[in-house]
């Protein structure tokens, strides 16, 4: 896309007079908002760590223990130590949840609001780490992680409307960005709690899965004292409402009443629509939406994914000779200090080369994109799709590690190469433009123009903004 034609406005770029500022309270607001991605952080977290404490493994999973043991006394296959589909649906049970709850979340927005959502799912983030962390079998662990799967599906699809629909235009992107780092801040804090806990020796696994609380009741206290969208108020018929959200959180120098009618007549739009927003995000006028809500959970924002694209392949290719060299196809040799401590540099370069390129554009992209009529629809979708890869991932990846042994890693760098060829060829610029006025982007895109075209036609034409 030609970036002049953003920046002059030809594609409903905001202009600085009516961007809005960045209040101090908004700013309170939307990193309250934010904080619910400490839940899903420190759940990726703390369940990596819990699963390689032995006090766990000898309640739960003795045949893993035992494969450590082995491994320890005699050359054993080092690939396959925790390849156990119990030990893995502990993991993915919770993915499985989530995707579920995150379809069923937008009927809960619809009619509890964004806020409300998020102190749902903060009590059923609570309730699930109580049960995990008394759990006393396999079955009240797995229930416990259903509790939390639940409630990150409808965090994780609240949280990012949440803060598209109350940051100014121009802080949008910035504002956003805030749910990525706090998931990444729970995870840091989940690896620091397991470091600890493993010194409580038996309990330990307990402090560290009934620590999950922490996270949950900092969002749940904060999200009560935050108003709801105005988006959310209007579609619920509280006009006053989201008349005093927009003055509180874009201050009086902003033309509050003019969002207010623009929300309010897409709101009317939407419903003049005679289907639902999960059929009406079939149509073709809607293909690109669906296809990037779906395949964008490595996402660009403004600038393409340059960072990862550096980082990522050639850090996964570098572990897998690494591994191949001291490991070998055996897996029987073990890993020199050396060797270890370059992985995890390895490592630590592609978690930062995600964190400030796809990591936050998985949640950013869908909500800039998305109309309102086939929002709700588009981020359950979204968000669904991302609990899929990541619960079919959970379920196979330490199969795929003992089978592929070090050739994982060389899937995973091909993988994101061809994600990162797919979005610069499909995924346009959405920076500084209004989600009303996309329209004329995916007119003017050389791929998604043939479908869009009949959005201008007819009747259409109020529902592609």
């Amino acid at each position: 896309m030609d970036q002049d034609k953003v920046e002059n406005g030809k594609y409903g770029h905001v202009p600085d007079s009516a961007e809005g500022s960045l209040t101090t309270s908004v700013l309170i607001i939307c990193v309250i908002a934010a904080s619910a991605g400490l839940m899903f952080g420190y759940d990726i977290g703390v369940s990596g760590g819990v699963t390689s404490m032995e006090p766990f493994l000898k309640k739960f999973f003795p045949s893993v223990l035992k494969k450590m043991a082995d491994n320890q006394t005699t050359q054993q296959d080092v690939y396959c130590t925790f390849n156990s589909q119990v030990l893995t649906a502990f993991t993915s049970s919770l993915y499985i949840a989530g995707l579920v709850a995150s379809l069923a979340a937008g009927l809960v927005m619809n009619s509890m609001g964004r806020k409300g959502t998020l102190v749902i799912s903060g009590i059923l983030f609570l309730v699930g780490s109580a049960l995990d962390a008394s759990a006393i079998n396999v079955e009240m662990l797995i229930f416990g992680r259903l509790f939390l799967g639940v409630g990150i599906g409808f965090a994780n699809q609240a949280a990012p409307i949440y803060l598209s629909e109350m940051a100014p235009p121009k802080w949008r992107g910035t504002l956003a960005t805030a749910f990525q780092f706090f998931l990444t801040f729970g995870n840091v804090m989940a690896t620091l709690v397991n470091f600890f806990a493993a010194g409580f020796n038996e309990s330990g696994w307990r402090v560290s899965l009934g620590f999950g609380a922490v996270p949950a009741t900092i969002m749940t206290v904060g999200a009560l004292f935050i108003p709801d969208t105005p988006g959310s108020l209007v579609q619920r018929g509280k006009i006053h409402k989201a008349r005093e959200s927009l003055s509180q959180v874009r201050g009086i120098d902003s033309d509050n009443e003019a969002e207010l009618n623009d929300i309010m007549s897409s709101n009317e739009a939407a419903k003049a629509g005679h289907e639902g927003p999960y059929r009406l995000i079939l149509h073709q006028r809607y293909r690109p939406h669906l296809v990037l809500t779906v395949a964008v959970v490595p996402a660009a924002h403004g600038d393409q994914p340059g960072g990862l694209l550096r980082a990522g392949p050639v850090s996964d290719v570098a572990i897998a000779c690494i591994i191949a060299s001291q490991v070998g196809d055996s897996g029987t040799a073990a890993l020199s200090n050396t060797g270890a401590v370059a992985i995890l540099v390895l490592m630590c370069s592609i978690g930062a080369a995600f964190g400030w390129s796809w990591g936050p554009l998985t949640w950013i992209i869908p909500s800039e994109i998305l109309p309102l009529e086939v929002r709700p629809a588009g981020q359950a979708i979204c968000i669904a799709s991302n609990f899929a890869l990541t619960f079919v991932l959970a379920q196979i990846s330490l199969a795929m590690f003992c089978h592929l042994k070090y050739g994982v890693f060389l899937l995973f760098a091909a993988v994101v190469m061809i994600m990162t060829v797919f979005l610069a060829l499909f995924l346009p610029e959405t920076k500084g433009i209004r989600p009303g006025s996309m329209g004329e982007v995916w007119k003017n895109h050389w791929y998604w123009r043939r479908f869009v075209e009949q959005m201008s036609i007819g009747d259409d034409d109020h529902l592609s903004t």
